[in-house]
């Protein structure tokens, strides 16, 4: 990680796509709040201050210190990071006559400038603020402008600090990652190191150093995370990894048997442990979603104790944890932005587990995984599986979880993912599943009323699972695979679609 970007956090719902764009050039970088920064920024080549939903003259507005990173290191400021430095740096901001929000075009580019190389007058960007830069901070010069907004993007003199009023980072914004190589690579002169090869490299040595010679447990669950993680930890450590797969009572249908039958040529050292009744048995009555995923961590961390006991010297826990999980968990790493769910795999483990915690692919996106694991020789197969989530069919069931609401939604998810993979769509989708609906619907069968369960299926296109667009199913497939679900599970006389998008929903419905 020699050439490490620091996107301090103002809580914006693009930053993280910022560090996708960065990552996307081969180049490392990290989100830390704006008001947690990094006591050493040594290690950092160059910053950037992401959007906010914040206007910068309200009292509450984030003000950081940048004492340590202005005229020292370069600094590209995004949409409030560029207001910010106007506010406070002798220019003035002020309410727009019209909201600036959407697409527009670049109208005017300063000659021979080099952070707009490669990039035309006409180039569309995307606009999101409210508030414009109506007079530049002090020793700034205007860079580029649209038909509305004069000052759409500037520099500093005798610093290496550049500012825009546009979101690069968006695919609306045309020439957005042109812009973001033109600042990293040319100006700020960092190297395009950070490829899957390099990471694993730099992983493997991390772990030697960190784990020694002692004895790694890990939960290995059948999908890309853990399996990569599984591979990584086993070039690091061999045979003193323990990998536990641990059958909740909440998987799909064969799961159990398929996982530990997949893993039987991988070279891994892998045991099964059916904990089924003891996880439905801790689930029962219970409807809350924050507190089942709750439940299932808790019971998860139990049956690994029991697990690790039996595991002589066994010094850590492995977790497949990944970026995305620790951003929702804890606010983009602590910062301002909304938590959204907690993860059963993110936050550490009780005292009473004498466990450190490891986990190798916590810095990475769900495509940067499957990148790696592509670049470990991992088959396309195992890649290509279809996320899952770590709390299983549990939140996939709205309302409290019995055994036989589990066996009605293993059989819808059965024959909907099977269906999939029958037409040639599963590769087309980024996840799906099934969800049983908290309520009952009246139905005809033959002659008969009936009064059964609704379920409804969901399946999404995405790179990372940040954000999130319904796929568009041929109606003869969504119409076979209805039929087929109420003839042949008992208990459902209804199928409905979802077509939400994230955001405003998310991927899983609890």
């Amino acid at each position: 990680m020699q050439n490490n970007v620091l996107i301090l956090d103002f809580g914006s719902q693009y930053t993280q796509l910022i560090a996708r764009r960065v990552r996307e050039l081969n180049i490392f970088c990290e989100i830390k709040p704006y008001n947690k920064p990094p006591e050493d920024l040594s290690k950092y080549k160059a910053v950037i201050l992401s959007g906010s939903p914040f206007s910068v003259r309200a009292d509450d507005a984030p003000h950081p210190d940048l004492s340590e990173i202005r005229g020292k290191k370069p600094l590209l400021a995004v949409c409030y990071g560029a207001q910010y430095l106007a506010h406070f740096g002798g220019g003035n901001v002020a309410p727009s006559n019209t909201r600036e929000y959407g697409r527009a075009n670049l109208s005017y580019l300063k000659p021979d400038e080099l952070f707009f190389e490669s990039i035309s007058e006409g180039s569309q960007v995307w606009m999101s603020h409210s508030d414009t830069i109506q007079k530049l901070p002090d020793g700034a010069q205007v860079l580029a402008s649209t038909h509305d907004v004069e000052n759409a993007a500037y520099k500093i003199e005798n610093e290496i600090t550049y500012a825009i009023q546009f979101h690069p980072e968006v695919y609306h914004s045309k020439d957005g990652k042109q812009l973001l190589e033109n600042f990293l690579v040319k100006i700020a002169g960092l190297e395009q190191t950070w490829t899957p090869d390099a990471f694993v490299d730099i992983t493997v040595a991390e772990l030697k150093k960190k784990i020694g010679s002692e004895k790694v447990i890990l939960g290995l669950s059948g999908g890309v995370d853990s399996t990569v993680a599984a591979v990584l930890l086993h070039k690091a450590i061999g045979k003193n990894l323990h990998c536990i797969f641990v059958n909740n009572g909440l998987l799909r249908k064969n799961e159990f048997s398929e996982v530990l039958e997949q893993y039987e040529d991988m070279g891994l050292n892998v045991k099964g442990v059916d904990a089924s009744a003891r996880f439905l048995d801790a689930l029962k009555g219970e409807s809350d979603p924050e507190k089942k995923r709750k439940i299932i961590g808790r019971v998860f961390i139990e049956v690994f104790d029991d697990e690790a006991h039996l595991v002589e010297d066994a010094k850590w826990l492995a977790q497949g944890t990944i970026y995305p999980d620790v951003i929702e968990s804890v606010s983009a790493t602590g910062g301002p932005s909304a938590t959204i769910k907690s993860h059963h795999n993110v936050g550490g483990l009780p005292d009473f587990m004498k466990l450190k915690v490891v986990e190798p692919l916590k810095m990475l996106f769900k495509d940067e995984v499957r990148r790696v694991g592509r670049s470990m020789a991992i088959g396309d197969e195992r890649l290509g599986r279809h996320p899952f989530p770590g709390p299983g069919l549990a939140i996939r069931i709205l309302g409290d979880i019995t055994a036989e609401k589990v066996a009605i939604l293993q059989e819808v998810d059965y024959i909907f993912i099977k269906g999939l993979r029958d037409w040639g769509l599963y590769d087309q989708v980024w996840q799906a599943g099934a969800m049983l609906l908290p309520v009952n619907s009246v139905g005809v069968m033959g002659d008969e009323r009936t009064y059964e369960k609704c379920v409804a299926l969901r399946a999404v296109e995405s790179t990372d699972g940040m954000t999130a667009d319904w796929v568009n199913l041929p109606y003869e497939f969504l119409q076979k695979t209805s039929n087929d679900i109420i003839n042949k599970v008992p208990g459902v006389n209804r199928v409905v679609y979802d077509i939400s998008s994230k955001p405003p929903a998310t991927i899983e419905w609890e």
